[in-house]
């Protein structure tokens, strides 16, 4: 049973009928759960926090103020919901209250982070209270619906980072400087401020929310700063990671050169691009932990000769930025992740790509999301 109780839940509002997304998304839960309360003999999985906690938002349409509680009961398989508003005092007594009227005891596994006042509800109704990340484990695959939600974000963020390359593909160069003409007689100065406004509106265009994470030259890079013009030839790293209406984040990083003498970048930019084949090779072939693929992308960077600066990261994205699988995990089919690769141009720039894949199963290629090509050229980003 996958439904929710409508105890405790806003007026008018169904007690059975989650969208369809959180429907998928208790189910493949649900499977996970059952297996470790099972496996530590454990009655019933409990959290409690408000909407921006991603673990309650996995569980349930919170509402948009205030604390909810979650529960999923292991001899029934059902979940269970309350919130402030329609409990008689706290969401996490309630859910005490009901599981010692259906004669439930011992164990109730929640995890690490439950607030203090809610774990003391639970163990004055005679429960023991222990963690689990069992609900950390089922984000680190994706279910159907969440694999469209993510896409969807991406081709938001291919938007926002073609955008930046039409700006870059038509600037001109004036006294040394990037500028474009915005029908205006005079050429207005290429800053970072201006290329981010514009992907932002771009992003904004193709149904996603910037979410703040927009940057031109992150990190270490060019000193420009926002209201400096860019130069046309040093890299210029381009990073989104916008989040869609359902709550799902993107990520995607591009490094642009206007007038690239083809010089060092191209070497880094050859290396950086052959780790990203090598990793989905490495993907296909087996399966592998975050730790193995990101020491292949460095390995990869590394093997053309480039030592300076050469960093990789690994991590699941998905209802936040960097969720699991994440550190020492195996990645699993189903697993979204995005692969992040830098490598140091010079004392004052470097190169960046990161793409956001689908892990599918063994044997088959991992699908890359929609994404620009990674080309240093502004202009070949804006092809078919």
């Amino acid at each position: 049973m996958t439904g929710g109780s409508d105890r405790g839940l806003e007026p008018g509002r169904p007690a059975d009928a989650p969208s369809a997304l959180v429907e998928q998304r208790r189910d493949h839960a649900a499977g996970v759960l059952a297996q470790t309360l099972e496996n530590r003999d454990a009655t019933a999985y409990v959290h409690v926090g408000t909407e921006r906690d991603p673990a309650i938002r996995y569980s349930c349409s919170p509402p948009a103020n205030g604390l909810v509680a979650v529960a999923y009961d292991g001899t029934d398989g059902e979940w269970l919901i309350r919130t402030a508003d329609g409990s008689d005092g706290h969401p996490a007594a309630d859910l005490a209250a009901v599981f010692a009227d259906r004669g439930r005891e011992g164990t109730i596994l929640t995890p690490a982070r439950i607030p203090h006042d809610a774990a003391l509800y639970l163990e004055n109704a005679g429960f023991e209270v222990a963690s689990t990340d069992a609900i950390e484990r089922a984000r680190a695959t994706k279910t159907a619906a969440e694999h469209e939600r993510i896409a969807a974000v991406q081709r938001a963020a291919s938007a926002g980072i073609r955008h930046a390359a039409s700006l870059l593909a038509d600037a001109t160069v004036v006294d040394g400087r990037l500028a474009v003409t915005e029908g205006a007689d005079d050429p207005v100065p290429l800053t970072p401020a201006r290329v981010r406004t514009a992907i932002d509106e771009a992003i904004v265009g193709a149904g996603a929310f910037p979410a703040g994470n927009t940057a031109i030259n992150p990190s270490t890079g060019p000193t420009a700063v926002d209201g400096e013009a860019l130069s046309p030839d040093e890299p210029i790293v381009l990073a989104v990671a916008p989040r869609g209406p359902a709550g799902y984040y993107g990520g995607l990083v591009r490094t642009l050169i206007v007038d690239s003498d083809g010089g060092r970048e191209r070497r880094v930019h050859v290396a950086v691009t052959q780790s990203f084949r090598s990793a989905r090779s490495l993907l296909t072939a087996s399966s592998a932990s975050v730790h193995t693929v990101a020491a292949d992308l460095e390995a990869e960077v590394r093997s053309f000769g480039l030592d300076a600066g050469v960093e990789a990261t690994v991590a699941g994205v998905g209802l936040e930025s960097r969720e699991r699988p994440t550190n020492g995990d195996e990645i699993e089919p189903g697993a979204v992740i995005r692969l992040d690769v830098a490598a140091r141009v010079d004392e004052t720039s470097r190169l960046r790509i990161a793409d956001v894949l689908v892990v599918t199963d063994e044997g088959e290629r991992p699908d890359r999301l929609a994404a620009p090509e990674h080309s240093l050229s502004p202009a070949a980003l804006l092809e078919p």
